[in-house]
């Protein structure tokens, strides 16, 4: 199948196209698609011979609907994307933080090692993520570490949730606190050692993490 035809089959989904006709013009898929209407009467065509869409006329309109057989394709291309894309693997640029890392490290230092089996380094390495959009999107189907929240000196800290990886072959976790003020978008990471140190980082060198 052409990108083109795949993206026709998107939009009649997005435009409410699933389990029911909807109203579609040729002029408002061109205009989707940045082509002629006639190219998009060919793809319209090609995908009725192909059993993906069903097209009925009505009036001076004409009225598209995915087939079953189209939305299963589009199920199993789906999931066969997320399964290749969303293995656990987290492209990332290294970034400064806000300079508490080490001081929460210290306080979850004893829970650390219990639940983590490593004293970790006393600070978090910082990672944008750049691909996929963000940490969930990547560990959505990892299992976490759930680090239980305390009470120390009258001030409470929350559950966490640690997330095994690793990093250049060293391994650490990706944590996440239940209270935090990063963006999905930021990655903490916790170790044995200093991984800037350790791997040579500075800020804007991009960097591979691979969830265990």
């Amino acid at each position: 199948m052409k990108l083109k035809t795949l993206d026709l089959m998107v939009r009649i989904a997005e435009r409410g196209g699933i389990g029911k006709p909807i109203p579609l013009t040729l002029r408002v898929l061109a205009k989707d698609l940045g082509v002629s209407p006639q190219t998009v009467l060919r793809w319209i065509g090609e995908l009725e011979e192909m059993g993906y869409i069903k097209r009925a006329e009505e009036g001076r309109g004409t009225k598209i609907q995915l087939t079953e057989k189209g939305l299963e394709f589009l199920e199993e291309l789906y999931e066969n994307l997320s399964k290749a894309l969303y293995r656990g693997v987290i492209i990332g640029e290294v970034v400064s933080g806000i300079g508490e890392g080490a001081y929460y490290v210290r306080q979850y230092a004893p829970l650390i090692r219990e639940y983590l089996g490593f004293d970790p380094f006393p600070g978090t390495l910082n990672v944008k993520v750049i691909f996929p959009k963000t940490i969930f999107d990547a560990l959505y189907s990892a299992r976490p570490i759930v680090i239980p929240g305390f009470v120390k000196e009258g001030r409470s800290f929350g559950d966490v949730r640690a997330y095994r990886v690793r990093i250049g072959g060293i391994e650490g976790a990706i944590v996440i606190p239940s209270r935090t003020i990063h963006s999905p978008k930021i990655a903490e990471i916790i170790s044995p050692v200093n991984l800037r140190e350790k791997l040579g980082l500075k800020d804007g060198d991009r960097i591979r993490i691979e969830a265990l």
